[in-house]
Parts: C-alpha cells; sequence; structure tokens
C-alpha cells in the first residue's frame, strides 16, 4: 500500500510500526456551532482509510479529538450568555449525531482538550526546561522555533524566509522573541474558562492540544497523522515542532492531508452565501449520497460543491442500492443447491472486480476509481444474476457488493420502512420524555428515528417529520 506523504512529498509504501497494527490520529473539529460540509470531508475522506485497513486485517487505533476550547466557543457562550462548556457539550453532540447520519464511524477515542490539560502542562514544562520555550512577562509561554531546527519541513517553508517576510509582526511592545514564535500557553480574559498553571491562570494554545492526546492515547510516535490541507501550517507544522523538541522522536511516520471543497468554483464563506452546514444537505439530499460525493474525486484533489455534482452522485448511488436490491430480491427466491461450473467461472471474474477495487484503495486511498470498480461489479452483476441461478451464486455476489461498499460506507442493507403511525407514537413518547426532562431518552428517540430515516424538526407549532 502506498500514501502519499506530505512531508517528503512522495508516495511510499505503508510500513507500519508495529505490525498488524496501526496508530492514527486525526485532528477533529472546534465545537462552536453545527459542522459544515467542508468540516465532514476529511471525516468521510478519512473514515474510508481506516475502514480499508481494517478490511485488510490492521488493527487500528484512530483518534480524533474535540477542540472544546478555543476563542470562538467562548465567543458564542458569550453571544448567549451561557457556559463555554454548555456550548462545546451542546455541539459536540450535535457533532456525532451528523458523523452517525454521515455513517463515520465512532474514533476509538474522542479526546476532549479540556479534559487533558494536565497533561498540556506537563509538556509545556518540559519544553522550558529544555529551552524551547519561555515564559513572557505578562504569563504567556511562547515555543521558540529558532530553536528547532527542523521547522518548515513539513509545510517546506523556510523560517528565516518567513521571518524576513514578516518582520511588520514584531511591533513595540511585543512580547515574543521572534515573530513566529506560537503560543503554548495564554493568560485568561475576564469571563474565559481559565486553569491553574506555574506560570498563569489560562488556558493552552490550540498547537499543544493536539499533539499531547496523540501522545496520550497513541504514543510518541504514530503512523498517520491526517487532516485537511489548510492545518499543514501553522497547525501541523507547530505540532511536529513542539512534539519532537519533547520526545527527541518523530512525531509521525505519515502524513495525510485532504484537498479544499468548493462551491460552484468559489471558496466557502459566509460572505458569500455559499456556506453549508450538514444538516441543510440534509434537507435535500439523504446524506449517503453526500458521503457518496466526497468519495467521487480522490481526496488529495480540490472538490468542486454543485446541485448537478450532487445529482450525478445520487444518480450513480442510486444504480448500486438498485443492483443490490434487485440481487437480494433474486438470492431469496433463487434455485437451492451448489453453483454451477459456469456460476464458479462467473464468479472468478467478479473477483477482479474486488482486486481493481483494492489496487485503486493501496494507490493512496483512491475513492475515485475504487468508486468505477464498484459500477464495474454493479455492470456484471446486472448483466449475470437472474432468477435461474442458485441462491449460493447470487449469495457471493450480494457478499462481495456488500464488502465492498461498506468500505466506503455505503449501506446497501436498507431496513424495513417503519410506518406513520409507529413514527407518530415515537414522537408522543419522546413529547413525554421532554415533558418530563428526560432528556437522555428523548434524544435516544431522535437517534432511533434518525437511523430509520426519520427526520425530525422542532418547531413552534410543534413537531414535524418527513423521510430522508
Amino acid at each position: 500500500m502506498k500514501i502519499y506523504n506530505t512531508l517528503t512529498r512522495q508516495k511510499e509504501e505503508f510500513v507500519p510500526i508495529e505490525e498488524g497494527k496501526v496508530r492514527m490520529y486525526v485532528c477533529g473539529p472546534t465545537v462552536y456551532n453545527l459542522i459544515h460540509i467542508g468540516n465532514a470531508r476529511p471525516m468521510i475522506v478519512f473514515d474510508t482509510f481506516r475502514r480499508y485497513l481494517e478490511y485488510k486485517g490492521y488493527e487500528v487505533n484512530y483518534v480524533s479529538n474535540f477542540t472544546d476550547v478555543d476563542d470562538k466557543i467562548i465567543h458564542k457562550a458569550q453571544e448567549e450568555g451561557v457556559d463555554a462548556g454548555e456550548i462545546s457539550a451542546r455541539y459536540i453532540e450535535e457533532c456525532k449525531k451528523d458523523m452517525q447520519a454521515l455513517n463515520v464511524k465512532p474514533a476509538s477515542v474522542h479526546p476532549l482538550a479540556t479534559q487533558e490539560i494536565e497533561g498540556m502542562i506537563e509538556m509545556i514544562s518540559s519544553l522550558i526546561d529544555k529551552g524551547y520555550a519561555y515564559r513572557a512577562a505578562d504569563g504567556t509561554v511562547y515555543f521558540r522555533t529558532g530553536r528547532f531546527a527542523e521547522y518548515g519541513k513539513l509545510s517546506h517553508k523556510n523560517l528565516e524566509d518567513l521571518q524576513a517576510g514578516h518582520r511588520d509582526l514584531k511591533v513595540a511592545g511585543e512580547l515574543k522573541e521572534e515573530p513566529f514564535d506560537f503560543v503554548l500557553w495564554k493568560p485568561k480574559k475576564e469571563g474565559e474558562p481559565a486553569w491553574e498553571s506555574p506560570w498563569c491562570e489560562g488556558r493552552p494554545g490550540w498547537h499543544i492540544e493536539c499533539s499531547v492526546m496523540s501522545k496520550k492515547y497513541l504514543g510518541e510516535t504514530i503512523d498517520i497523522h491526517a487532516g485537511g490541507e489548510d492545518l499543514i501550517f501553522p497547525h501541523h507544522e507547530n505540532e511536529i515542532a513542539q512534539s519532537e523538541a519533547a520526545s527527541g522522536k518523530e512525531f509521525a511516520h505519515y502524513w495525510m492531508h485532504n484537498g479544499f471543497l468548493n462551491i460552484d468554483n468559489r471558496k466557502m464563506s459566509k460572505s458569500l452565501g455559499n456556506f453549508f452546514t450538514v444538516r441543510e444537505i440534509e434537507q435535500k439530499y439523504d446524506l449517503q449520497v453526500l458521503r457518496f460525493f466526497m468519495l467521487s474525486a480522490h481526496y488529495r484533489s480540490p472538490l468542486n460543491f454543485s446541485a448537478d455534482l450532487m445529482e450525478a452522485a445520487r444518480s450513480g448511488l442510486e444504480r448500486i442500492l438498485t443492483a443490490a436490491e434487485n440481487l437480494k430480491r433474486l438470492k431469496d427466491s433463487g434455485i437451492d443447491g451448489k453453483m454451477t461450473a459456469e456460476e464458479e467461472e462467473l464468479c472468478e471474474k467478479a473477483q477482479e472486480f474486488e482486486k481493481k477495487f483494492e489496487d485503486a484503495m493501496e494507490d493512496d486511498c483512491n475513492t475515485a476509481d475504487a468508486g468505477s470498480a464498484v459500477f464495474e461489479l454493479v455492470k456484471f452483476i446486472n448483466t449475470n444474476a437472474s432468477g435461474q441461478n442458485t441462491k449460493a451464486f447470487l449469495g457471493r455476489l450480494y457478499d462481495e457488493l456488500h464488502v465492498l461498499c461498506d468500505v466506503l460506507g455505503i449501506i446497501i442493507e436498507k431496513e424495513e420502512e417503519i410506518l406513520d403511525a409507529d413514527i407518530e407514537k415515537m414522537i408522543q413518547e419522546r413529547q413525554e420524555a421532554r415533558k418530563n426532562k428526560d432528556f437522555a431518552r428523548a434524544d435516544q428517540i431522535r437517534d432511533e428515528l434518525a437511523q430509520k430515516g426519520i427526520i425530525l424538526k422542532d418547531t413552534r407549532e410543534g413537531v414535524t417529520w418527513k423521510r430522508a
């Protein structure tokens, strides 16, 4: 298997640190609002890569954090007049619901930054002791980028050139020694959450959070670190600097980054009015369509979101689901007994599509070509499967299609449709639970309905619902 490593700018053969096991860290969202479709791309593509690793027999320890202390969270809390912890807890739960709807598997661990403060203080103290960090007069702790000789090796930026081009960043009264020294710990401001530390009452900088969480749950050196390409600099560059300065070891062997998502060939932006949350897309499309669309291009390529491309994804997904449904129906009424010699031969031909699928995924997680292999298998199924075949043959084809779609996170096993009366009964039970302040049960009912493709909307007039 080959992976394009951002660090070396080339495809490299994947060799895990420990045979049969993979340690993988993917930077998660900052939880101050509902996730948007730009957030969804890394979630989907790296979930798919994880699924493929597991399909190949690897035991994957997959860690993806929630950044639950940040300026944006604090600002949102101040706007609503609530505690920052209430904002982050709310949107962590909403994010998990969206991930479930996108069929993104839960991580092995979803660490929260606020629960790892002690480890952050320990790492910062170590960096100060080693001369890689210093405390400024106001209690802020900075990392000395100039002290780390390999700074810029991931982003391929030269620190001297960066500093020469940004001397204007160092203004009168600036407390840091050099413009590109970055914050490890910052003093609290009024109304902000804060923790005691040896330097001041305050909170961690963003970059140190991921270094500490990765170290705690995966070890000082990991196999794969992944995220969006917008994180290469400064976030991942700074993670490398502080992690390797603290441990004296290589932080990650492979760095994977997905390309940007554009909307109608323009950068997604609230100011342009082309900013979409996953929930907004869910109002128009089954989220399996969004997932299938996200996998239609290579993960490192820019991806353009448009109504036409989403319709194409919906049409393509429908072809796969229709083939699966027809195959299942044929299988149920197929002929009992062993496969014929002709069917055995056809099964061998079908395995060629599985080989094409694996070749695509082995080539730097090329989901676009892997999807093409699935379409070839679908065409083969439509041509060769009929009511005159044995159940064994039809079952073999179905299993192959099911396994490949499962790697892509595409669900072909549709649950039996729930009746309207049963939906109304569950909504009534949810309303009773909310009335009794049993919010856990109310959320559970909403999740159960969501899994069955039923979307609820709470309005002033009551609860409305629709099928996805």
